[in-house]
């Protein structure tokens, strides 16, 4: 381990079957349905055991937009991600607490994982992250980030001791293409952070 530890000093050791019972986060479930036809019919997907009593999400993603002479840049994090044991690209994101607000958990999530502080502008429509495999749910929250503040020059993250987080950021414009240089590099992109890159490159061709 570097005395400076990044992201990418993780690596996958082993891995293990998992029971329901021993889980903390998640668990498995089975789930018997009737199809359009009125045939029986199961399905196999997981759920988080973790989402607040009364919340209609799991959690939030962030679009905290830095503007800066050059132009509006996107904040990105790399974090390592041990189900594919490789280093991801990724908006800020977190799990809502109890009582939280999904405007509220952005703001704390951003203030956490990258020291900058700032101010919920528009929540999103819930999304679903992969409904063919679990429940998980976020709304993606939109955060103004005043860059001429004082406490957004002198960044003071607060993170968790297991986690290993890198920030930085990319030109709105330049997006796409720093995806593909990035996976060309060997990290994964996260299916929200390539998501926000193919809308913004569809508008560009079809000069929406």
């Amino acid at each position: 381990m570097s005395a400076d530890p990044k992201a990418s000093d993780a690596k996958v050791i082993s891995t293990s079957p998992l029971t329901n019972d021993d889980a903390r986060w998640t668990k498995l479930v089975l789930t018997t349905y009737r199809d359009p036809l009125g045939k029986e019919r199961t399905w196999e997907s997981a759920e988080r055991s973790t989402r607040p009593k009364n919340s209609p999400i799991d959690g939030v993603g962030i679009v905290a937009i830095l503007q800066k002479s050059t132009g509006p840049e996107l904040l990105l994090q790399k974090q390592f991600r041990p189900p594919i044991n490789k280093v991801a690209i990724e908006v800020p994101a977190g799990l809502v607490d109890a009582g939280e607000s999904p405007a509220e958990s952005a703001v704390r999530e951003l203030k956490e994982e990258t020291g900058y502080v700032g101010v919920a502008a528009e929540i999103s429509p819930v999304m679903f992250n992969d409904p063919g495999f679990c429940n998980t749910n976020l709304n993606m929250v939109h955060v103004t980030v005043d860059m001429s503040k004082p406490e957004n020059q002198n960044l003071k993250p607060e993170l968790e001791e297991n986690e290993f987080i890198e920030v930085f950021s990319t030109p709105l414009k330049d997006l796409y293409a720093e995806c593909k240089r990035l996976e060309d590099e060997g990290y994964a992109i996260d299916a929200r952070v390539g998501t926000l890159a193919e809308g913004i490159e569809l508008a560009r061709r079809w000069k929406l």
